[in-house]
C-alpha cells in the first residue's frame, strides 16, 4: 500500500528532493504545494483576472492556492511541515493547524531557534526533526520497520 506525504511550507530550499531523493525504492506518493514562488503568487490574478489592489491579487492567489493545499493535506497520511531558516512561513503553521484537526500524523522540519515560537505546532506533531533525512528515515521506518543502518 503506497503511503501518501504531503510536503508543506518553506519552498527556498531543496529539502522535499532530500526527502524524494532518500525515499528512493520505497512505496511512497509525494506531493506538495506549488513551489514555484512566483506562479504561486500570481496564479489567482493569471487565472481569474487582475487587480489592482495588491490585497486582492494576493488575496486570489491564497484562495487557489488553498484549494490545492487542503485537497493535498486532505488525501495525504503524513503532512510533513518545515519551517525554514530565514522566512516566516505562516501558511505553514496553518497547514499544521489543518492536517492537526483531521488527524492526519504530522513531522515537522525545523530549526532550534525556532522551538518556542512553534510550541504548539510542535505539540501537534507525532515527530520533530531539524534534517529532512530523519524524516525520509522515519517514513522507511513506518513503511518497512527498518532503522537506519
Amino acid at each position: 500500500m503506497t503511503l501518501s506525504v504531503y510536503l508543506s511550507g518553506e519552498i527556498h530550499t531543496d529539502w522535499r528532493e532530500q526527502i524524494i531523493d532518500a525515499c528512493q525504492g520505497l512505496d511512497v506518493a509525494f506531493d506538495s504545494p506549488v513551489t514555484d514562488h512566483a506562479a504561486s503568487d500570481d496564479c489567482g490574478v493569471a487565472i481569474m483576472g487582475a487587480e489592482e489592489n495588491k490585497f486582492w491579487h494576493d488575496h486570489k492567489g491564497a484562495k487557489l492556492n488553498a484549494i490545492r493545499t487542503r485537497r493535498g493535506i486532505e488525501m495525504a497520511d503524513v503532512v510533513v511541515v518545515r519551517f525554514g531558516e530565514k522566512y516566516k512561513q505562516w501558511n505553514a503553521a496553518f497547514d499544521a493547524g489543518y492536517a492537526s484537526a483531521l488527524g492526519k500524523s504530522i513531522i515537522v522540519v525545523s530549526q532550534a531557534e525556532h522551538q518556542h515560537a512553534l510550541k504548539e505546532v510542535h505539540a501537534a506533531a507525532l515527530a520533530v526533526t531539524d534534517e529532512p533525512k530523519a524524516v525520509a528515515e522515519m517514513l522507511r521506518y513506518v513503511l518497512t520497520g527498518g532503522l537506519p543502518n
